[in-house]
């Protein structure tokens, strides 16, 4: 039976197994388990190893304790790396493509030709890190005004975050704004960008400390470095300045401040 055949018949059997799923991270290294167990101690000359994906496209073939590179869709040319200690083939570079269901096959090679002694599907996940969310400031209309128009933005993430919002945090009180998230996806690596635009009005008489939160899951978000507010008082007029600090301060809980936004009233 040529290997174009065994494929497909294995396919057939591994329909109703349950898969193990893999996590990796983009450009890193996942990792497709095939966990035999070997009880009867049989050396790679004796066998038949390799690995599809679900479009039956093969990642890696050691055939009788020899790689064969020939049957090897180009894709995956260079990308894999077989552990025999673990019977884990190691898929380099990943790429969020490349999520999907692997199958391993194990035949053992006797007399009467290729019998199937092992098989496993595994499911990879591929994730992309977003960047800490970054607030960007946009000037007022008017220096009187106590509104503060802003934006947040995150870059280079993946899958899809489930939403942005600010948060507002006084002395006594926190406050949630929400926005419409805008997204842009790159069409090769398919990672995500992600912003808002927010405006809110300031509380008076109080400094106030902003933070962009980008909200992966329902319980996994990632903060912006909080942008500290202060109210200031200026006899005569209401004024409002702006400044950037030349250096990160540390601030509770271990987060550093990026800027201040100062807010003058009578």
């Amino acid at each position: 039976m040529g290997l174009r055949n065994t494929l497909i018949v294995m396919a057939l059997l591994l329909s109703g197994a349950a898969s193990l799923k893999s996590h990796a991270f983009f450009n890193e290294t996942g990792e497709l388990p095939c966990h035999f167990p070997n009880t009867q101690n049989l050396s790679l000359d004796e066998l038949v190893i390799f690995w599809q994906d679900q479009n039956k496209l093969v990642l890696y073939e050691l055939f009788k304790g020899q790689e064969k590179p020939n049957n090897v869709h180009p894709k995956y040319i260079g990308r894999t790396s077989f552990d025999q200690d673990s019977w884990t083939l190691r898929l380099h570079n990943v790429q969020i493509k490349d999520t999907g269901s692997y199958q391993c096959f194990i035949h053992h090679r006797r007399s009467q030709g290729l019998v199937s002694i092992h098989q496993m599907s595994s499911d990879l996940i591929v994730l992309a890190n977003f960047s800490q969310p970054e607030i960007r400031l946009i000037a007022n209309q008017t220096e009187k005004s106590n509104i503060i128009n802003l934006t947040c933005s995150s870059t280079q993430g993946y899958p899809e975050p489930q939403k942005m919002y600010v948060r507002l945090n006084t002395k006594n009180s926190t406050s949630n704004y929400d926005a419409v998230l805008k997204k842009s996806q790159n069409n090769i690596t398919e990672l995500y960008n992600v912003s808002i635009s927010v405006s809110f009005p300031i509380p008076p008489e109080t400094n106030v400390t902003i933070f962009c939160v980008l909200q992966l899951e329902p319980t996994e978000i990632i903060l912006s470095p909080p942008y500290n507010i202060e109210i200031i008082k200026v006899e005569g007029k209401e004024s409002e300045q702006t400044e950037k600090s030349s250096h990160m301060t540390g601030e509770p809980g271990g987060l550093p401040s990026m800027g201040s936004h100062r807010v003058g009233h009578d």
